[in-house]
């Protein structure tokens, strides 16, 4: 007779591939709503500012949960309906955007202003200034806030329980009403996968911002 643990460590796993599946795609969408938000907000058009800074404080003000159950129960009274897992990653990848536009922002905007005046002395353009000058000094500064983000993100996808996508957590509480007994270890197990989850992010993010700040990327 197998283990009790053997029959639930499968299901953990199957938990765990949607978990990362999810966080890996709101990652993305959150990666390029900070960046493309951030750059409008340093925008030399009032408009394009105002536009993003909306986005920012809209998304900044709803709690997450609040937001999955929007998009995920309420959009579809709206004509619009998505699957479980296109729900969590838009929510996700919006409300996390918003947090990591200010990343972008405040990174670009502490860069010396000596390096935009180098920029305009050898008669770059606007888009060369930013893309030789700025972003390569504001990308270090990004990545350890962003590598915290990216692990609140993480963290974050054990709501998509609450909208019963069958992510880790909520494999547990299934498994939780199955094996009572073994409640401890699965619980257990599961905050050693997001610990671990977390880890990954870490090395990575150290291993990026060690090869910029070497110059190599």
């Amino acid at each position: 007779m197998n283990a009790p643990w053997m029959e639930f460590v499968p299901l953990l796993w199957e938990g765990l591939k949607v978990t990362a599946e999810v966080a890996f795609l709101a990652a993305i969408a959150a990666l390029a709503l900070s960046g493309a938000s951030g750059l409008c907000r340093v925008s030399k058009y009032r408009t394009v500012q105002w536009a993003a800074k909306t986005y920012t404080e809209l998304f900044r003000g709803i709690p997450l949960l609040v937001l999955l159950i929007w998009v995920y129960f309420a959009l579809p009274f709206a004509g619009l309906e998505l699957p479980k897992l296109a729900a969590a990653v838009l929510a996700i990848g919006l409300n996390y955007g918003a947090f990591g536009s200010e990343i972008v922002r405040s990174s670009i905007e502490a860069v010396p202003a000596g390096q935009r005046e180098a920029g305009i002395a050898l008669n770059f353009t606007p888009a060369q200034r930013m893309l030789y000058l700025i972003l390569p000094q504001a990308l270090p500064r990004m990545l350890p806030p962003f590598g915290n983000l990216l692990i609140e993100l993480v963290k974050a996808t054990s709501l998509i329980y609450f909208i019963t996508l069958s992510d880790l957590t909520y494999q547990a509480m299934i498994l939780r009403n199955n094996f009572l007994p073994w409640t401890p270890h699965i619980f257990g197990l599961l905050l050693i996968l997001y610990f671990l989850l977390s880890v990954v992010i870490t090395v990575v993010v150290k291993w990026l911002e060690r090869r910029l700040t070497e110059g190599r990327v």
